[in-house]
């Protein structure tokens, strides 16, 4: 191991070692701290209720999926869709593959037959480059997948979140989500980490295609 890479690593051990999030996370044995992220968005939007018909696009590691089986209940339906096979969380479904792809939309019909979407949460990101303009166009890219999943399965009065990048061409991309949607605002809940680009938008009731 290069002596960069290995003070990389000594610093993301040192980071995780302090961080409260993290050993919050191990206590209510969820999978990594980005639940705390939803939790805060949820108590700041009310996003999560009883009965809901919840999709996580880029479930795994499965925190956000944890999260939300918990806030629906049994009444409600939570489906978890990553490319990546992961452990199974009890009350979820669980998708394997590209939400993009057209064959998805058999599996979403099989677990929630002619019911519209509630909620769409979307935690992705790419897999970064270290280069802004690449990254960024990366994350934009995924974004607007999100919103057209969204369009095509949400109910009139559903709501979309997902994370984004702030700076380099965040600004056009709400630009050209505001049109998709009736409302949208941007979200930094606390437990982002302070020198993360990352932030959220909650858009609810989706409105048009046109634009993405």
């Amino acid at each position: 191991m290069s002596s960069k890479r290995a003070s990389r690593t000594r610093n993301w051990a040192e980071r995780q070692r302090k961080d409260p999030y993290v050993q919050k996370a191990r206590e209510g044995a969820f999978r990594s701290r980005a639940v705390f992220k939803l939790q805060q968005l949820d108590q700041k939007e009310r996003l999560l209720r009883s009965g809901m018909s919840v999709v996580d696009l880029g479930a795994a590691p499965g925190s956000w999926s944890q999260y939300a089986v918990s806030r629906v209940g049994p009444t409600g339906t939570v489906v978890a869709v990553d490319r990546l096979e992961m452990k199974a969380i009890s009350g979820v479904h669980q998708i394997v593959g590209d939400f993009l792809d057209q064959e998805i939309s058999g599996e979403l019909h099989q677990a929630f037959g002619e019911r519209p979407l509630d909620l769409v949460i979307s935690d992705l990101a790419p897999n970064l480059t270290g280069v802004s303009s690449v990254d960024q166009a990366a994350m934009e890219s995924l974004v607007l997948a999100a919103v057209r999943f969204s369009q095509q399965h949400l109910a009139p009065n559903g709501t979309l979140v997902a994370k984004f990048f702030e700076g380099g061409q965040a600004d056009s991309l709400r630009r050209a989500i505001e049109p998709c949607f009736a409302m949208s605002r941007v979200r930094k809940p606390d437990a982002s980490r302070a020198k993360s680009a990352e932030s959220y938008i909650v858009a609810r009731r989706p409105v048009s295609l046109e634009g993405v």
